[in-house]
């Protein structure tokens, strides 16, 4: 039976790459393959459409195992369990600081009965002290959640300080506790462009007011802001990993053990809309991080292994376990949407599946209604419930590195580790990440990212569904607006003291680091949300006295023209103009009155390319003399174009205009 076993597909001969992208070839029917069929990502490699058991042969993380160096497949060997966090935000309240703790304290445990194990917390500076966090952690058994406090940066010290008092007092087992506290003097200099340098005096003893509390992660690196701000994955990561490499140093160099310094370093990453990618991402991340903690430890814990092949690793267990990169992801707000909002959803869904595959630590799942108000309760319970989903139904807390061994995630992972590696090394050539950021280098490349991707996305080479395509026709904003980058509320409203003033953040209300740092103005982030061009135009468009009617003139060739309609409708509807679809017009006399009969502000002629010779001036000419005022279009780029401009026609629509400029032209041609 065994014998028969292996010999069953024994009469089929496999076939060879050669003849896999012959039938692909044969299949497109004389499109170039390259172009139809190769990824090229924005990370500045490409990706082909399929890979062969000899293409992953020869890379190194296929020979890793899970909970084992360099991690690449994760940290834990035998489950896939991760954090399911939510942070408290609560709204502006009145109140002394003791009130608007409990009202945290309230909802903290109202939502721990609710799924989540993972709770963040911002605790204002000048409340650092026992009695705060009492009211704050009343009735929450700190050993049975992981506990995340965000405060100013100076006041770091002593909430470590506070936190430590208050678990003793309470009885706690110490060295089981997990948490963190969220320092991390760098982010704010690329946030708010501030000189945050003084600040990085508080590490150390930062990390010793937590000696008692072993598992407490505190020294930050929140590169979810890059995430947010517009950077691609390479960049995130690259950056990341440079911007932890700083803090490793930093704190060497104070005199804090390697191995503590590393165990007590903490990774908050975003999570972007590209699945594998961001699976890959995660899983470079933890590989990358390890060999970068490798020589740090080293000196002191040299790796074993065989002599002759070179091949040098660390033993498991003892010290190299802290080589273990920490992640909490966030998922993204950069590509959250106003208008239809609920596609956000789908965008988060998604997004917490890639960091659950890749065997993140923690996960927040950012709520759908982010971009326009302070979450709702709703909200934020599908947010939770999206991850328990995850866990109850699919059981993704079973599976430990699912993606390990597909040819395509392997080659995704190391592609992404190679951009990402490039980009660490090049910041470490100029100096490190503190210096980078400090010269404007971080933040310059990071807002160069950001202009890309709109321009991107005002001419749909990078598309947001429900915003540039396929946009709901029907919707209006019912007094939605979304939140920019406008001053915080006062500090009594927040239930801060004074040194946590600014700015709140236009994706994610990100809490506010302190002030009193000094030092000189720096370049900042500045990218915003990439649906906020289409927001503003189609707000614009709501607020003008009569809605914009777009007309599809649809008249020969059936199938063109439907085509043709359906993308103009999508095209037009974008900006918030009322489009109007039509099975098709005999002759463009009879489409042009029922266009001016219907009040169309926009009349879009679709058609086949070799009949735009033949119907579009009698329409452009029909439409002129009927409403001189109404613009308009052909839907194409036909071969007769320029005979057609000689006769007047000055708009076309297709797939290679700038959609938003286009969008922004109509209306200032119809007064808008």
């Amino acid at each position: 039976m065994a014998d028969s076993k292996e010999k069953l597909f024994a009469d089929f001969t496999a076939p060879t790459r050669q003849e896999w992208r012959d039938k692909i070839e044969v299949d497109l029917k004389g499109a170039d393959y390259e172009k139809k069929m190769v990824w090229r990502t924005n990370e500045g490699f490409s990706m082909q459409p399929f890979y062969r058991k000899e293409d992953v042969d020869q890379l190194a993380t296929v020979n890793a195992l899970p909970g084992e160096f360099p991690y690449v497949r994760g940290n834990k060997k035998d489950n896939n369990q991760w954090f399911v966090r939510q942070n408290i935000e609560i709204g502006a309240l009145d109140g002394s600081p003791i009130e608007i703790a409990r009202a945290q304290n309230a909802k903290a445990l109202d939502i721990l009965n609710k799924g989540v194990n993972s709770l963040g917390f911002r605790v204002p500076g000048d409340q650092c002290n026992k009695e705060y966090l009492a009211a704050l952690l009343d009735g929450i058994c700190a050993d049975c959640v992981e506990l995340n406090f965000r405060t100013c940066q100076r006041h770091c010290v002593e909430l470590a300080e506070a936190l430590v008092a208050y678990f003793t007092e309470k009885g706690y087992d110490l060295s089981k506790l997990e948490g963190s506290i969220n320092y991390d003097p760098i982010s704010k200099m690329l946030k708010k462009g501030k000189d945050t340098t003084p600040a990085l005096q508080f590490a150390k003893p930062l990390i010793e007011a937590l000696a008692q509390l072993p598992q407490y992660r505190c020294i930050n690196v929140n590169a979810d802001l890059l995430n947010n701000a517009g950077a691609y994955v390479y960049q995130e990561l690259g950056y990341a990993l440079a911007w932890g490499g700083e803090y490793l140093d930093e704190l060497v160099e104070a005199g804090v053990p390697a191995e503590e310094a590393a165990r007590r370093i903490k990774f908050n990453f975003g999570i972007s809309g590209v699945y594998f990618m961001e699976i890959a991402k995660f899983r470079a991340a933890r590989m990358l991080w390890a060999e970068i903690v490798k020589q740090y430890l080293a000196p002191y814990n040299p790796p074993v292994g065989d002599e002759k092949s070179g091949c040098q690793t660390p033993p498991a267990g003892g010290p190299w376990g802290a080589a273990k990169m920490r992640v909490n992801a966030t998922t993204s707000s950069y590509n959250l949407t106003l208008f239809d909002s609920y596609v956000n959803m789908l965008r988060t869904q998604t997004e917490t599946m890639s960091a659950a595959i890749a065997n993140v630590d923690s996960i927040v799942v950012t709520p759908f209604d982010v971009p326009y108000e302070q979450p709702t309760e709703f909200a934020e319970r599908i947010a939770r419930n999206q991850q328990l989903l995850l866990k109850e139904e699919c059981h993704f807390d079973k599976l430990v590195d699912v993606s390990g061994g597909s040819y395509f995630v392997e080659e995704l992972t190391v592609a992404i580790a190679q951009q990402a590696w490039k980009l660490f090394l090049a910041v470490e050539e100029e100096g490190g990440f503190l210096a980078a950021a400090k010269a404007g280098k971080i933040q310059e490349a990071i807002n160069s990212t950001d202009a890309a991707r709109h321009t991107n996305v005002g001419k749909r080479k990078e598309f947001l569904l429900g915003t540039n395509q396929f946009p709901n026709f029907t919707e209006k904003s019912e007094g939605k607006r979304p939140i920019s980058l406008t001053p915080c509320p006062s500090p009594k409203e927040r239930g801060v003291d004074t040194c946590c003033g600014g700015e709140a953040t236009e994706s994610n209300h990100a809490p506010l680091l302190g002030r009193g740092d000094g030092g000189e103005a720096l370049a900042r982030l500045t990218g915003t949300r990439l649906a906020s061009d289409f927001e503003t135009l189609r707000l614009t468009t709501e607020k003008a006295a009569k809605q914009p009617i777009a007309f599809m003139l649809t008249i020969g060739n059936l199938a063109m023209r439907q085509a043709r309609a359906q993308f103009s409708c999508n095209f037009l509807a974008a900006a918030g103009y009322k489009v109007v679809d039509n099975l098709g017009f005999p002759t463009v006399e009879e489409g042009v009155e029922a266009a001016v009969k219907a009040g169309a502000d926009i009349v879009v002629l679709c058609s086949s390319d070799d009949e735009y010779a033949d119907y579009g001036v009698p329409a452009f000419e029909a439409l002129k003399a009927a409403d001189p005022k109404a613009i308009f279009i052909i839907a194409g780029a036909p071969a007769c174009s320029e005979d057609l401009k000689a006769a007047g026609i000055e708009n076309f629509i297709h797939v290679r205009v700038d959609q938003l400029k286009t969008l922004r032209e109509l209306n200032a041609k119809l007064g808008i």
